[in-house]
C-alpha cells in the first residue's frame, strides 16, 4: 500500500483527528515526531511543559504500538528530515496539523513551500479548534477576514456542530522499516519526570469526570479559585491530547439528560462557552496574524506601555502585597497553572496598576505554564490589557482588594498559595496589609508578607488619565 506520512505537533492523540483522516486517503499513516531546534527551545524553557510533552509522546507511542506501528522519533531540521524520511518510506504525502500563531504559521508555509518544491503533497489541518476559521466564517451573511467580536462569533458558534473524525474507515498505521531514534525524555529539555499520568487516555478519563461531576457545578467553580474545580483541560487541550470536537460533541450530549437541573445545564452551557473563546481566539490569530507582534486594536498600537516598573519583580515573584494576585503567581510557579479568574485579575494589574506592557506578562508565563498555545496567549493578554478583541468603552481594571473580597472572602485561596498568611483567621487573608495589624506584625514568619507595593486607587486614576489622553490625542489626529 501507499504510505503517507504524518508529523504529530500540537496533536498528540489518535482519535477524533482531522489532519489523520486527511493523511489517511492516501495511504497507510506513517506517525513521526521531529523535534527541531524551536521545539526544543520552547520544551526547555518551561520544564512542566517538557515532563507534560514527554508523558504524551510516550503515551501516543504505546497507543500506537497497541495498534502494530510506533512513532518515529528524529532530532534535526524538520524539512531534511521528512524528506529523508519519505524517501526511506516511499511516501509522496506529508500532513500536519496547522500552527495558528503567527509565528507557527509562517513556519508552517515555509515547510510546505520546502516539501512541495521536493515533490512532495504537503496536508496542513486545521485540528485544533472544535470548528475551524473557514467554518465559522462561512456562516456569516457575508465572507470576510474572520470575527474581531466574540458576541457576534459565539452566536454563530453555538449554532454549529463540529465535525466528528472518530473512526475513519481508512485509517491505519504502518511500522515501516526505518529505526526509531529514542523517545523525548524530560531530562533532555533540562526538566524532571513529573509522575502524572498523561497522554490521550488520561485526558479522557479527566473529562469524563468532570461531566459527571465539577462541570455540573462549573458557573460556581469559575468564580470560586479556592476550590479549584475548572476542568484543567487547556494542557490537554494545547497538545492536543483530546480534541475540541470531542468535548463540545460530549458536553452537549450531557446538557440533553433530562435529569438534569436548570443551574447544572447552565453550569455546562458556560464550560462550551469556554471553549467558544478558545475558538475564537485562534481564529482571530488566523486572520490577524499581525498580532504576534502588535496590538490588534490600531489606536492602542502606540500606546505609551513601559518594559520596566520598580514593582515588576515583585509581580513576578508573587508579592505584590496583594493577596489574590500573590496567590495566583504562586500557584503558577508551584503547579504550571493558574486559576481562570485570577488569570485576568494579575495582568489587569500588570497592565493597568504597573502600566507595563502585556508582552512582557505573556513572556513571564511562558516560563511557567505546562499549556503550550500562543495564540491564545497573545489573544488573552491582548484582550486583558484592552488593545485586542475586547470591544469595552474602557480597559478593565480590576481592583485587587475589591475582587478578593467578591472572590476569595474567607482567604482561604490566599492561604493555601501564600506561606506568610497561611496562620490568619478566615478571612483576614484576603486584606492587604494596610488593611488590618495582623498581616502588618511579623510575628508568624522570618519573611513577612510585604504592603503593596503601589496605591491601585492612585494607580488606576493614573492610568486612565493617559489612557484618555492618549485616545483623545489618536481622534484628534485621525479627524484631521
Amino acid at each position: 500500500m501507499a504510505v503517507a506520512i504524518h508529523r504529530f505537533t500540537r496533536d498528540l492523540r489518535l482519535s477524533d483527528h482531522a489532519t489523520l483522516a486527511a493523511a489517511a486517503t492516501y495511504g497507510e499513516v506513517l506517525p513521526v515526531l521531529v523535534i527541531d531546534r524551536a521545539t526544543h527551545a520552547r520544551l526547555a524553557s518551561s520544564p512542566r511543559r517538557a515532563a507534560f510533552f514527554c508523558t504524551a509522546v510516550a503515551a501516543l507511542d504505546a497507543s500506537l504500538r497497541d495498534r502494530g506501528s510506533q512513532l518515529l522519533v528524529r532530532r534535526g531540521k524538520t524539512a531534511p528530515m521528512l524528506r529523508q524520511l519519505a524517501r526511506g518510506s516511499g511516501a509522496q504525502s506529508i500532513s500536519w496539523s496547522a500552527s495558528f500563531d503567527s509565528a507557527g504559521g509562517e513556519e508552517d508555509r515555509r515547510l510546505q513551500s520546502q516539501l512541495e518544491e521536493s515533490g512532495l503533497r504537503a496536508l496542513v489541518v486545521a485540528d485544533a479548534p472544535a470548528l475551524t476559521p473557514e467554518e465559522t466564517t462561512a456562516a456569516r451573511p457575508s465572507a470576510g477576514d474572520g470575527y474581531r467580536a466574540f458576541v457576534p462569533y459565539y452566536e454563530v458558534w453555538r449554532e454549529l456542530d463540529p465535525p466528528s473524525y472518530e473512526a475513519p474507515l481508512l485509517l491505519s498505521f504502518t511500522r515501516g522499516s526505518l529505526e526509531s531514534e529514542p523517545l523525548p525524555q524530560p531530562e533532555e529539555f533540562g526538566a524532571q519526570a513529573s509522575g502524572e499520568q498523561g497522554g490521550a487516555r488520561a485526558a479522557m478519563r479527566k473529562f469524563e469526570k468532570f461531566l459527571r461531576e465539577a462541570g455540573l457545578q462549573y458557573a460556581l467553580a469559575i468564580n470560586v479559585p479556592a476550590e479549584d474545580c475548572t476542568s484543567h483541560l487547556g494542557a490537554d487541550l494545547s497538545f492536543g491530547t483530546i480534541a475540541a470536537r470531542t468535548i463540545v460533541r460530549e458536553t452537549r450530549k450531557r446538557m440533553d439528560d433530562p435529569f438534569l437541573l436548570a443551574e447544572e445545564r447552565n453550569s455546562l452551557r458556560l464550560f462550551l462557552r469556554s471553549i467558544a473563546m478558545r475558538d475564537f481566539f485562534l481564529q482571530l490569530s488566523w486572520y490577524n496574524p499581525q498580532t504576534g507582534a502588535t496590538a490588534l486594536q490600531e489606536k492602542m498600537r502606540d500606546f505609551p506601555f513601559s518594559n520596566a516598573h520598580p514593582a515588576l519583580d515583585a509581580w513576578r515573584a508573587g508579592r505584590t502585597g496583594y493577596p489574590l494576585i500573590d496567590a495566583g503567581v504562586r500557584q503558577l510557579h508551584r503547579t504550571g497553572w493558574m486559576h481562570p479568574r485570577v488569570r485576568s485579575i494579575v495582568a489587569s494589574f500588570l497592565c493597568f496598576d504597573l502600566g507595563v506592557h502585556w508582552s512582557v506578562g505573556m513572556r513571564e508565563w511562558e516560563r511557567y505554564l505546562i499549556e503550550d498555545e500562543p495564540a491564545l496567549a497573545i489573544g488573552n493578554w491582548q484582550w486583558a490589557a484592552g488593545v485586542g478583541a475586547d470591544l469595552a468603552a474602557y480597559p478593565r481594571i480590576y481592583n485587587p482588594q475589591k475582587q478578593a473580597r467578591r472572590f476569595d472572602p474567607s482567604g482561604a485561596y490566599a492561604r493555601a498559595w501564600i506561606a506568610e498568611l497561611a496562620h490568619l483567621p478566615a478571612g483576614a487573608a484576603s486584606l492587604t496589609r494596610s488593611a488590618g495589624p495582623q498581616i502588618e506584625l511579623p510575628l508568624y514568619s522570618a519573611k513577612p508578607y510585604p504592603a503593596p507595593v503601589v496605591d491601585h486607587e492612585t494607580a488606576a486614576r493614573d492610568f486612565l488619565t493617559k489612557y484618555q489622553a492618549f485616545t483623545r490625542a489618536s481622534d484628534r489626529r485621525a479627524n484631521r
